[in-house]
């Protein structure tokens, strides 16, 4: 459910009812259903709001008519603010996560959607993660692992399987993911970027590599990280079957992506990818943890404190996350069998 606090309640319930949803997928949600009754209601949706002991029941019992949730610690729900930081919200959207990531990684679900969280929230219930990223990773107990942002091919329609771009550093300053580049996570980036484009269906990924500085150091003139760390990795990556090429100049190479060149972006920073990415399709866009054994995806966008519980909060992304983790988990079931 994300934070009760935000905007992850009422866009759940603004497409539970949706038939792409029912499509795509059975879904069940974990969070407070006090919560979830209040945004049907403020969303119009006339679904009952039944809270089940386990997910297996919540499988059995959730259709469009009947909103199945799997319910966590209770809220105290007139401490509950729209928009306010509060420890109990970010427990609430903690417990919330691990919930549903251990029973994922039981076999009892095929994939999860998370709905945003706070990171401020988080913190002040004690949990120490920058976001659901480094969170999901320690509770699957993975080193290697990425934050990709996904276009699926109705918003990039020159792709041939939609376009994805993974992020080398994450959720740390600018400062920091300068200082933390590396070859050798340059080049885990690019293993991950090759798999992942694999499995939305890109056959023999093209991968482009994203400089760090502008005009890709200019032989140096501007920096050297594209001489002594990004160029290095390229050749790595591609020594290991990756169709990777780089250093390119981020300025020139998001427009090349989107027009059908590459498959994949790896880029150096945050902001580096997410500023595109979200420019072209910010209600469209999916997050997608890469490196996990299950499949994750959420929404792009933050729990929008200004907009929480004014019933006006965009649904396109909740839509667009849950039909790219449904198709990655056939995918990933086809694989196996």
């Amino acid at each position: 459910m994300g934070d009760p606090a935000g905007v992850g309640p009422e866009v759940i319930a603004a497409v539970w009812a949706d038939e792409r949803v029912w499509h795509a997928c059975r879904p069940v949600v974990y969070g407070d259903r006090t919560v979830l009754s209040r945004a049907a209601a403020l969303r119009g949706l006339t679904a009952d709001t039944v809270a089940v002991a386990s997910a297996e029941e919540g499988f059995d019992t959730a259709t469009p008519q009947h909103l199945a949730c799997v319910e966590g610690p209770p809220l105290d729900q007139a401490a509950l603010e729209p928009g306010v930081v509060t420890a109990q919200t970010g427990e609430a959207a903690y417990q919330a996560i691990v919930a549903a990531t251990r029973l994922t990684l039981a076999g009892g679900a095929e994939g999860i959607v998370t709905a945003p969280i706070s990171k401020a929230a988080l913190h002040a219930a004690g949990h120490d993660y920058p976001g659901h990223t480094e969170l999901l990773a320690e509770l699957c107990g993975v080193s290697e692992f990425a934050m990709m942002l996904y276009l699926p091919p109705a918003l990039a329609p020159r792709t041939r399987a939609g376009l994805g771009v993974i992020h080398t550093t994450l959720h740390t300053s600018l400062r920091n993911a300068i200082d933390s580049l590396s070859i050798e996570g340059i080049v885990e980036k690019c293993l991950l970027a090759h798999d992942a484009a694999t499995a939305y269906g890109a056959d023999e990924p093209r991968i482009g590599v994203a400089a760090l500085n502008p005009h890709a150091g200019e032989g140096g003139l501007f920096g050297d990280e594209e001489i002594r760390l990004i160029a290095p990795a390229v050749d790595a990556a591609r020594a290991r079957g990756v169709s990777a090429t780089g250093p390119h100049p981020v300025d020139t190479l998001m427009g090349r992506a989107v027009a059908g060149e590459f498959d994949a972006v790896v880029a150096m920073y945050h902001d580096q990818g997410h500023i595109a990415l979200k420019l072209l399709g910010m209600h469209g866009a999916v997050n997608i943890t890469l490196g996990l054994p299950i499949v994750r995806t959420s929404v792009a966008h933050g729990t929008a404190p200004d907009k929480a519980w004014k019933g006006v909060a965009e649904t396109g992304g909740m839509i667009a996350a849950i039909e790219a983790a449904a198709s990655l988990a056939a995918r990933r079931q086809s694989s196996d069998d």
